[in-house]
């Protein structure tokens, strides 16, 4: 990062706010209020700003409909989407302006955010803090747009869905603060889905690396905000912005409360696809013949599956976003130069994995989770592991028997 912003006498707190604590003029007055509230306990404060409400999603229906349907430039909605940012970040200096507090909104360009030019998802290079300090050294509180930035060609970029996180994590390191506060609709982070079991049970704290795994496997986390919180040891607080709850605190600290615990929680991701490319000719080059196409496409695969030859051909499993099912299958139908009988669609899959650092080099965890599936009748379709985490593809209506089961086996509802 270019310059530190937190070398003041004053210490920095970044805080987050999503876009539903942010929906209506009363939710920004109490999250004004909490603002407001940190600002007295005597700490600079830079906050980030997510659109208000569903209004990203509405910009998005608005530019389909002058598109008749046609895929925008990607320029240009990067611009559009940007916008809902701004008005969160200077609707919210108003609200602090009117409560007596001094207040700037910055966009991601003036905060000095730059990217790189990958529209959509562009990925942040470097952050210049010198306007931040400027405006924290005034004693004024700075509201920055979050999920956008400036490319070395002078555009605007997006950092793709939840990228308000990332663009939190980010500005705490390189202002130095003592950690990055991420307010939500939720009261932290769970052992698993409370929905889908009332013994979930709130984490006082969670590892980076446990925390990084359950992010990408479908928890409510940007995993690029978490990755980049374990590269620079950012603290990352996440808690409810519509009540007083503790929450939890993801930190790099080697030993933790719930180290002790092998497995700390149950991911799940609902929005599971699946192709199988059947009676492919088994010769090298089958996996990148088949897999390259598809990421040039733009559609990410998860779990592969490639089972053993026989007569010459195998046949090559892997899984996809539930939305993406349709196109992996035109793609390789249509531009992948591997012989091939049939691809075979599948879809209401869903994903359910145990994670947990207690895991690592610890043998017995796979076959317990596998056992406590089998004695509720869950079958498993696919299965893949890493070192902290073993992950089965499942039926999607399956889902909620599994997490209970899965959850009174490894007594995710004690402590310790």
């Amino acid at each position: 990062m270019t310059s530190a912003a937190g070398t003041g006498l004053r210490p920095v707190i970044v805080q987050k706010y999503g876009g539903s604590s942010l929906a209506t003029a009363e939710h920004i007055h109490k999250v004004a209020a909490r603002i407001q509230a940190r600002k007295d306990d005597g700490v600079d404060v830079i906050v980030v700003v997510s659109a208000m409400g569903d209004s990203t999603d509405d910009l998005i229906a608005l530019s389909d409909a002058v598109t008749n349907g046609q895929t925008p430039d990607a320029r240009e909605m990067d611009t559009l989407l940007s916008t809902g940012e701004l008005v969160s970040s200077t609707l919210m200096a108003m609200a602090l302006k009117a409560r007596g507090y001094d207040s700037i909104s910055l966009s991601g360009i003036q905060a000095g955010i730059k990217t790189d030019m990958v529209h959509g998802s562009a990925r942040i290079a470097d952050i210049n803090t010198d306007r931040l300090r400027r405006e924290l050294d005034k004693g004024r509180i700075v509201i920055v747009a979050g999920f956008q930035g400036l490319a070395e060609s002078g555009d605007i970029t997006t950092l793709g869905r939840g990228g308000s996180d990332t663009t939190a994590v980010a500005l705490a390191v390189a202002a130095e603060a003592e950690r990055c506060e991420i307010y939500t609709d939720v009261d932290g982070i769970y052992t698993t889905d409370p929905r889908l079991t009332d013994k979930a049970r709130k984490l006082s704290e969670i590892g980076f690396q446990e925390m990084l795994e359950m992010a990408v496997l479908g928890a409510k986390m940007n995993p690029r905000s978490i990755e980049l919180g374990a590269v620079y040891d950012m603290p990352v607080y996440v808690a409810s912005s519509f009540s007083n709850e503790p929450g939890t605190l993801i930190h790099g600290g080697e030993h933790t409360m719930e180290v002790r615990k092998a497995v700390t929680g149950i991911a799940v991701d609902r929005n599971v696809g699946k192709i199988t490319v059947r009676g492919v000719i088994d010769r090298p080059g089958v996996a990148a013949g088949l897999l390259q196409p598809l990421a040039d496409a733009g559609v990410s695969v998860d779990v592969i599956v490639q089972n053993a030859s026989s007569d010459g051909t195998t046949d090559f499993t892997f899984t996809v976003a539930q939305a993406s099912v349709d196109k992996a299958a035109e793609v390789i139908e249509s531009d992948s130069t591997v012989e091939y009988a049939e691809v075979v669609t599948g879809s209401d899959l869903a994903k359910v994995s145990i994670v947990g650092t207690g895991m690592e080099n610890a043998p017995g965890y796979a076959a317990r989770m596998f056992s406590t599936l089998s004695e509720v009748g869950v079958n498993i379709d696919m299965i893949t592991t890493s070192e902290i985490r073993i992950t089965t593809i499942i039926d999607r209506d399956q889902v909620q028997k599994a997490v209970q089961a899965l959850h009174d086996a490894f007594e995710l509802e004690k402590s310790e």
